[in-house]
């Protein structure tokens, strides 16, 4: 299974850069990912205009599957309505063989913070029970990232999401948000955060990148993949707990 994380488009943004977005394409095209994932902020204040743009530029992608969650981005301005008027379900389910990808909206309206709420817990629980690799992704970290800065916008119901990973076996931890690559093994739970994929908005020297996932037979490879120049790095290679 390979996924392709991408994350942090911010189209409409200043300092979005369209070099980047043709390669995230043309590293999707050499790569031929299972799934692409895209974990939020697709657009820069939720109007209409750039989700259209977002949705556009997704499209042209010609992946069979994918698998979107909105970011605190996308959810201004009534944004959310949007996303699931053009982009689909905020909160998507993904099954394919032996693996499956549950998208979480963890966004508020108009609002930074981070929240998925417990009335979601129980479809958590009933999609990710079972046997085979899973997988969550959503916008906001569950734990904090070095480099980053104060930190303010972790879920408010992180431990109780952590605990929903614990006690179903997650494997695998999708999120993006902060702009920087960052990859936690909690007790065999990998938690992957990818960085902006497609604009300028950088921690340091720090790059943009998308992150190309692969799982087999019970281990997984992580590839940072530069949207700047193509330069790849293995970032991360583990063994799946539960596998």
């Amino acid at each position: 299974m390979r996924i392709a994380h991408i994350t942090d488009l911010h189209f409409s943004a200043s300092l979005f850069v369209q070099e980047y977005a043709d390669n995230v394409e043309r590293i999707i095209k050499a790569e031929r990912p299972d799934l692409p994932v895209v974990t939020g902020d697709l657009t820069t204040e939720g109007y209409i205009h750039e989700f259209e743009a977002a949705k556009k530029y997704l499209d042209g992608l010609e992946v069979r599957d994918r698998l979107i969650v909105p970011g605190n981005h996308d959810s201004r301005n009534l944004g959310y309505t949007i996303f699931e008027e053009l982009i689909g379900p905020r909160f998507p389910v993904h099954r394919g063989e032996g693996i499956t990808v549950m998208g979480l909206d963890s966004t508020e309206p108009d609002i930074d913070d981070g929240h998925v709420g417990r009335e979601h817990y129980g479809d958590i629980i009933n999609n990710l029970s079972g046997p085979g690799i899973k997988v969550l992704a959503l916008h906001h970290h569950l734990i904090p990232i070095p480099g980053t800065g104060r930190e303010r916008q972790i879920p408010v119901d992180a431990g109780d999401l952590l605990g929903i990973c614990k006690e179903v076996g997650v494997d695998i931890v999708l999120s993006g948000h902060k702009h920087l690559a960052w990859v936690w093994n909690l007790d065999g739970c990998h938690l992957i955060t990818a960085a902006t994929s497609t604009t300028r908005r950088l921690k340091g020297r720090s790059r943009p990148a998308m992150n190309m996932i692969d799982i087999v037979s019970g281990e997984v490879t992580v590839r940072m993949i530069c949207t700047d120049d193509l330069h790849e790095e293995t970032v991360m290679r583990g063994r799946l707990r539960y596998h």
